[in-house]
């Protein structure tokens, strides 16, 4: 994890991102502990909820170097999986939503449950409030810790901005970042889009990044 308080004085360019950076604020703090402090849950159940490009998958790549595990997308889930299941201590379920397979993730449950296993189970809103049709696993889904990922905070957003910056081998003057921070939708997805579209609009105009740009990107 890199130290945002230095990444502000120093205000690195050639900062170099990898994988297992991550960005901590306020908003994404509580998940990124419980990650970190496994095995010491309350439960053996985790849902982080988050929207999309919130770094749920981030935190789960982390788990998954720190403390070893398997990852299983929820659209993929099949008996196959639940074999290997068996053989991992650490599962994580990623993307569920109200199309996964219920009776096979019942069974999913219940073989971390009956074998003191470890499910990490990430989703773009809470699994609480996800309708599913089978009464036996939404009891299940009941049991689980709760980690949302919040709306980011400046700091978090101008980490985020700056990183999607670097992946594109953008730079920008501090108070272009400031100007779009005040001005952008406090969103991980909305902060993407902005991003992309500077770029875009930059690369057509053949023109550096500037306020005039920033500002025909806002309003569209």
């Amino acid at each position: 994890m890199k130290n945002l308080n230095q990444l502000l004085l120093k205000f690195d360019y050639e900062q170099n991102f990898k994988d297992d950076d991550f960005y901590v604020g306020k908003s994404n703090f509580y998940p990124f502990e419980l990650i970190n402090n496994w095995p010491k849950w309350e439960k053996n159940f985790l849902n982080i909820s988050g929207e999309k490009f919130s770094g749920k998958t981030h935190l789960t790549n982390i788990f998954i170097k720190k403390f070893k595990g398997i990852r299983i997308h929820s659209n993929k889930l099949c008996n196959k999986n639940l074999e290997t299941v068996k053989l991992n201590q650490n599962v994580v379920l990623e993307d569920l939503n109200a199309d996964i397979d219920e009776k096979l993730a019942y069974t999913l449950f219940n073989i971390i449950d009956q074998d003191n296993k470890f499910l990490i189970i990430t989703s773009l809103k809470p699994i609480a409030e996800i309708s599913f049709k089978l009464k036996d696993f939404r009891s299940r889904t009941r049991n689980c810790l709760l980690a949302k990922i919040e709306n980011p905070d400046d700091e978090l957003m101008f980490a985020l901005i700056l990183k999607n910056l670097s992946d594109r081998q953008i730079t920008l003057d501090k108070k272009l970042i400031d100007f779009i921070i005040k001005r952008v939708d406090r969103s991980y997805s909305k902060i993407f889009e902005f991003i992309y579209k500077i770029d875009k609009i930059s690369l057509k105009k053949k023109k550096s990044i500037d306020f005039k740009i920033i500002n025909e990107a806002l309003e569209k």
